[in-house]
């Protein structure tokens, strides 16, 4: 961390980073870890999770649109969660919270199933390599995951800016049970989603950004 995301980490940390057990690895969650989200946040609240929050770009702005909602952040790269405490405390907001780990494995373990209202996982790594493609978020048994833990008619939002990764969910996702393609293609750019640095690289390299929105249907809880 650099001298400000350090004071950052040091003034915040405790009022809004998550401390949870530890697997074998550094950002792994352990099996036996759980948060009551309520006490967490001191209130019952729609559950939001994002995974891969990177420096809280759009996280902030986002949650800042929604005080309604608790937002639970999942991130690996501290530096990057101590720039997130930053714009939260310029910010003013109280409804987020981070955890340092992996969001995939917090998904699963950290959430009752049918208590998320959405998920946002946008422009994770696309693994370029077809032989890391195992490695990409988006694929069969992590939708198993999302359509557990989201509400009835909860919505996963997506975002990419790389079309062979978009229409690999695509692939993935349009006809998954459970799961419904609400836009029946690409979705509209969401209203309140920044366009972040990375973001802005992607564009300025001449690549389409990418949205969809999926939303769990009944068939997701037989």
């Amino acid at each position: 961390m650099n001298e400000s995301q350090q004071k950052n980490w040091d003034r915040l940390h405790s009022a809004f980073v998550v401390d949870i057990p530890r697997g074998d690895m550094s950002t792994s969650i352990s099996d036996d870890a759980s948060v009551d989200w309520a006490a967490e946040f001191g209130r019952d609240a729609p559950l939001i999770v994002e995974i891969g929050s990177g420096a809280g770009d759009s996280l902030v702005p986002m949650a800042s649109q929604r005080p309604d909602a608790n937002v639970v952040a999942f991130e690996v790269f501290e530096p990057a969660v101590a720039s997130t405490l930053g714009r939260i405390g310029r910010a003013g907001i109280s409804n987020v919270r981070v955890v340092v780990g992996d969001g995939a494995q917090g998904l699963a373990k950290l959430f009752a199933d049918g208590t998320v209202s959405e998920l946002w996982t946008f422009f994770a790594d696309p693994w370029h390599k077809k032989r890391h493609h195992k490695r990409r978020l988006v694929a069969g048994d992590f939708a198993d995951v999302v359509c557990a833990k989201l509400t009835p008619g909860g919505l996963w939002r997506l975002a990419t800016d790389w079309e062979d990764y978009a229409l690999w969910m695509r692939e993935h996702l349009d006809d998954f049970p459970g799961l419904e393609n609400v836009h029946g293609g690409w979705a509209p750019r969401l209203a309140d989603r920044p366009v972040t640095k990375y973001e802005g690289k992607g564009l300025a390299a001449g690549r389409t950004v990418h949205d969809l929105t999926y939303r769990r249907t009944d068939a997701a809880q037989n």
